[in-house]
């Protein structure tokens, strides 16, 4: 009775396995016919320029998101005169 118990076990595994590699494939292969890299109409240019404008405000939106941290987007209330 354990034997049996266990060898249904063992097929559930492999079953469950099999099912995850092929749901894991199923996803990677939509993926991959989406089409991610590019959009429908747009030529190489204009997916250039679009990604150096990505990179511009991404770049923009860190450069803020660190000088918030060290407390650079505001003056020092340290000193009563402005520092060059």
């Amino acid at each position: 009775m354990i034997k049996g118990g266990l060898k249904d076990l063992r097929q559930r595994g492999k079953m469950m396995k099999r099912s995850l590699l092929l749901g894991t494939l199923l996803v990677v292969l939509i993926f991959w016919l989406s089409g991610c890299a590019s959009q429908l109409g747009e030529t190489k240019a204009e997916g250039s320029r679009r990604h150096a404008r990505n990179l511009k405000i991404n770049n923009q939106q860190l450069t803020g998101d660190i000088d918030k941290m060290f407390l650079l987007d505001k003056p020092s209330k340290l000193s009563e005169r402005r520092v060059p």
